[in-house]
Formats: C-alpha cells, sequence, structure tokens
C-alpha cells in the first residue's frame, strides 16, 4: 500500500491530543559531518564537547520508550560517523520504536547499509537538494550529487529498507524542483519531504540563499502540479514540511493526511515532538535555537521530568493568538495556525509569532498589489543553531522577475537536464554577506 493511501492516524508518530506525551524525537546522535552544507542549521562539522557516551545514549534510548516516543529518527552531523550508532538504532528498536535516519548520503556505503538492516531500521532519508552543480555547492564538496544518488539507489535495492528522499527549498533548488521530482521517483523513494531553507546557523550567513516569501507564490502551485503529473503516477508520496503553508488554497491537496481531516493545527513542537542534540540537551524540536529553547540534559536530569516540568517545553504548547503579532495578529487563520512554523520565525527574528512564509499571507498581500522581503540586519555569532536578524520590509510588488523565478520560468520552457546555475550564480547565492543595513528596527 503506497504512503498516501495510509490514514496518518495508523502512524506512529501519529499525536491525537493535547495530554499526551511527544510520538517522534529527532536525535542528533553526533554533530561530525563528512560534509559542509552551507544550509546547516547545526553548523555541523566537528563533534560536540561532550557527546553522550555509548552508556549514556543506551540509558536515553530506555527512557525515550518509556516516555512514549514510538517513532525515533537519527540524525547529525552524519549519524553514521558514530561508531555506536548502530547499537543505537538496534536499541530503539529493541524497546519497540520505529527507527529511521537522515544521511548526506556521502559516505554511505554497503557496510553501513548492512548495519542499518542488521539493526531494525526501517527507513532511510536521503538529503538531495538539487541536480548536480547545485547539490554539490549547496552541499560543499565535489561529487556529493553522485554519492548520494548512489546511496539512494543502494537503499531502494535493498529490498528491507524504505527510502525517502529529503530537499531543502532556496533561491537555487526552487528552479530545479522538477527536474528534482522526476529524480526521486526514478530513484524508487517511496516519499518526498520539502522543507524551506531558514536563516539559522551558516543559512543565516547567506541572506541570497533564502527565499523571499512572495516566491510561495510561484511554489505553491508548482508542487501541486509536481504531486499530480509526476509524484502519484509514480508511487511517491509528498510531504511539505512543517514550515510550508498554509491556508492556501491548495493546503488542502498538498497537506498529507488533510483529506481525512488532519490539516494544519499549529506548531508541533514540544507537543508531539522532541529534539535531543549529541551532547544531551533536549529541545521542543531539534531545529530550534538552542539558546532561546533548552529545556534541560539528559545529563542532569531524567527526560520525564524535563518532559513534565520545563516552562520551556511547555510554553510551546500553551501559545495563543495574544502571542501573535505583525500580520499573524490579525489573520483568521491565527486561533489555529498561531503563526505557522516557530523555527522560521524565530530565525528571522528572534521570537516567534509572525511568519511571512505564509501562502495566504502572500496571496493576500499580492491581492493588495503588495509583497513582503527579507533583509539581514544583524549577523549571527556563528555558534551551532544561532541566527541573526532580519527586517520585514513590504513593498509595492514589481513587474521584473528576480533570477530565481526567470530560472524556474526557463526550465518550465526549455526541460531541465541539470543544474540551472552558472558557477557565478551558485558563488553569488551561497556567499557569506554582510547585513545589509544598520541603525534600523531590528524586529517589524
Amino acid at each position: 500500500m503506497a504512503i498516501r493511501d495510509v490514514d496518518p492516524a495508523t502512524l506512529p508518530r501519529y499525536w491525537s491530543a493535547p495530554g499526551e506525551p511527544p510520538r517522534v524525537c529527532v536525535w542528533e546522535i553526533t554533530l561530525a559531518c563528512d560534509q559542509a552544507c552551507r544550509h546547516c542549521g547545526s553548523r555541523a562539522g566537528a563533534a560536540r564537547d561532550g557527546e553522550l557516551t555509548t552508556q549514556q545514549a543506551l540509558a536515553t534510548v530506555a527512557e525515550l520508550a518509556a516516555l512514549g516516543i514510538r517513532e525515533l529518527i537519527l540524525i547529525g552531523g552524519e549519524a553514521y560517523l558514530r561508531d555506536d550508532w548502530p547499537d543505537i538504532a538496534a536499541a530503539a528498536v529493541a524497546a519497540g520504536m520505529a527507527c529511521s535516519m537522515v544521511t548526506g548520503g556521502h559516505g554511505l556505503d554497503a557496510f553501513h547499509l548492512e548495519q542499518a538492516r542488521a539493526a531494525g531500521v526501517s527507513l532511510i532519508g536521503v538529503s538531495i537538494d538539487g541536480i548536480g552543480a547545485t547539490h554539490d555547492r549547496l552541499r560543499g564538496r565535489v561529487g556529493s550529487f553522485e554519492r548520494a544518488t548512489a546511496a539512494a539507489r543502494r537503499i531502494a535495492a535493498s529490498g528491507s529498507i524504505g527510502l525517502s528522499i529529503n530537499s531543502q527549498v532556496n533561491r537555487l533548488s526552487l528552479p530545479e524542483l522538477p527536474r528534482l521530482a522526476a529524480l526521486v521517483a526514478e530513484l524508487g523513494a517511496t516519499g518526498w519531504q520539502l522543507q524551506l531553507t531558514v536563516a539559522l546557523g551558516r543559512a543565516a550567513d547567506r541572506p541570497d540563499l533564502l527565499l523571499q516569501p512572495y516566491h510561495l507564490l510561484s511554489l505553491m502551485p508548482l508542487l501541486l502540479r509536481l504531486k499530480e503529473e509526476v509524484l502519484e503516477p509514480a508511487g511517491v508520496t509528498l510531504f511539505p514540511g512543517n514550515n510550508i503553508g498554509y491556508f492556501g488554497p491548495f493546503e488542502q491537496a498538498l497537506r498529507f493526511g488533510a483529506d481525512r481531516g488532519h490539516s494544519w493545527s499549529g506548531c508541533m513542537a514540544g507537543r508531539a515532538a522532541i529534539g535531543l542534540e549529541a551532547d544531551g540537551t533536549v529541545k521542543g524540536c531539534p531545529s530550534l535555537p538552542t539558546e532561546a529553547y533548552r529545556c534541560g540534559s539528559v545529563k542532569e536530569q531524567p527526560l520525564a521530568e524535563i518532559w513534565q516540568n520545563s516552562d520551556a517545553m511547555h510554553a510551546l504548547g500553551r501559545r495563543s493568538r495574544a502571542d501573535l503579532w505583525g500580520f499573524c495578529g490579525t489573520c483568521e487563520h491565527g486561533d489555529r495556525c498561531l503563526a505557522g512554523c516557530t523555527w522560521t520565525a524565530h530565525a528571522l527574528f528572534g521570537r516567534p509569532g509572525n511568519n511571512p512564509y505564509c501562502h495566504h499571507r502572500a496571496l493576500s498581500l499580492a491581492a493588495a498589489g503588495r509583497r513582503e522581503r527579507v533583509e539581514l540586519v544583524a549577523a549571527a555569532p556563528g555558534r551551532p543553531f544561532d541566527h541573526g536578524r532580519y527586517r520585514l520590509i513590504e513593498e509595492p510588488i514589481g513587474a521584473a522577475a528576480d533570477a530565481t523565478e526567470l530560472a524556474l520560468m526557463l526550465g518550465q520552457l526549455f526541460g531541465d537536464t541539470g543544474s540551472r546555475w552558472s558557477r557565478d550564480g551558485l558563488e553569488r547565492a551561497t556567499a557569506k554577506r554582510a547585513p545589509m543595513a544598520t541603525g534600523v528596527e531590528v524586529v517589524p
């Protein structure tokens, strides 16, 4: 049965109501990585100081199971660079959790795949963010695209482990989504998860890489077309991430499970999900800025106590319309949406509650001849999961398309056979940039 035919209520990660424990945990088991991705929120590369020992990690697996976690997703850095990752995965499966992992695939060879199979890993997600040189540039290593696609083919051919593809959507990858969709289908993946690149970590240093909010006017109809014309005929389920939405005309068609009543109902951080960092830090979501959302550490107190007693954890689930501001504070969908993804908004403005990356919002502004764009005004300090500050500018819609929109149009007219970008275009979009303005109001 295809994933798209499954009711989300039957999946291990399904969370039905407030008061339930979280059902899914995303665990960065090491910050060590064999790539240098320009969009990496954690600035992965070297291992963290004080990463959990094997004994501590296995004890944490037991605590996760006792808390009620049903699905464990192992990430990095690069998870396979930690020698005991198969032991962690096997312990999770033995404790009754479904276990999957996400990888850049650069060094995922047949030996690692056999380790995953023996441990009981059920699904591996390979990150592919563009075609050829685009992917290589984003990942910071020449040859990464070939290595990632080879890893994906190896997983699909295993017969025992499912394959999914994860892709970042940014100014470089947006025009290549049609070619990426075809590749996802050709690789034999069962699912394709998309996430907007967020101004966190290394991406915070590269404002030219980020989509602007008005790009959603091109992205959302494109996703619907790709779902209907490319993915569904190939049996691939599209999973728009939690920062792609919200409440636009395609929400019902794009959101997984929306046809069964499972539509967007606010950020699930600290409610249905938790995140763990490699040193034992607990957050309500693995992507949240650590400094603002650290809830405790499994080295310092039991996980159940952190879940039950952390104000930082429960504040995420207690938000209401009163916490919204800007456009979101006046939006008709505010009570249900609650400004969408916490991670996306906080990375821009230093607090949640106002999220310009919203299809409904972009359409509302466009109807009045207006659009929004974000501009970097304060640099990030250079730590894992850090962020700078952006200001939000509302302006008239311009007549001229920007480079991303032009590349998308060219791809649709002439087809996509490789990267849509020149070497200079790739370098410009991924270059570090200084703040564009000083002495301005940082929070709109």
